[in-house]
């Protein structure tokens, strides 16, 4: 049996206590063998002009997943074209690591606009999509929470938003709670977002 591995995929500006309680309750909760953070370069949907440097954000998702053995942090996107599509970065993952099996983590509302990704359908007959709750905004029930490839887990709901976080900062906010620790003192070494 092919070790399964959940892809999150994410900007990470910056990786929070609610990226990692998501990723956290998918490894130990689910059938998902491990949880890769995979650091988006550049979301078609999101504005590259408010991201740190890729390294950057792949250091903070590195410090926040080091002492936990389910989580890694994946810098995959790194290598490719961009703007990037979910697509192509499972075609590249499925080549380089034939002996495991790779699902879809994302939020319910990220599922109700999986019908515009490009190859969704492709995406569907291959991998299988695990869903987590959230509560923000009025959802419809899409037709694709009923396929047989999409699983909802029940997991907490995290409304804790990259944004919010640093807007915070730039307002000198005391984030910390919000925050892994290793996160913030990078973030603070750094001097970022304010």
């Amino acid at each position: 049996m092919k070790k399964k591995v959940g892809l999150y995929f994410g900007t990470f500006n910056p990786i929070h206590i609610g990226h990692l309680v998501i990723a956290n309750y998918m490894a130990e909760f689910s059938d998902l063998d491990e949880v890769w953070m995979v650091v988006t370069p550049h979301n078609p949907f999101k504005n590259k002009r408010t991201l740190l440097e890729d390294h950057h954000r792949f250091e903070l998702v590195y410090r926040a997943t080091e002492h936990y053995p389910h989580l890694k942090p994946s810098d995959v996107e790194f290598g490719l074209p961009q703007p990037n599509y979910t697509v192509n970065t499972l075609a590249v993952l499925e080549e380089k690591y034939p002996d495991l099996n790779f699902a879809l983590i994302m939020g319910e509302d990220n599922l109700d606009h999986f019908h515009k990704w490009k190859n969704h359908e492709l995406i569907l007959q291959r991998h299988d999509i695990y869903v987590y709750p959230r509560i923000s905004g009025d959802r419809q029930k899409t037709p694709a929470m009923t396929h047989e490839r999409i699983h909802k887990v029940d997991a907490p709901v995290m409304e804790l938003s990259s944004t919010f976080i640093r807007k915070a900062i730039a307002q000198g906010k005391d984030v910390r709670p919000m925050l892994p620790e290793p996160v913030w003192a990078y973030i603070d070494e750094m001097n970022f977002y304010r």
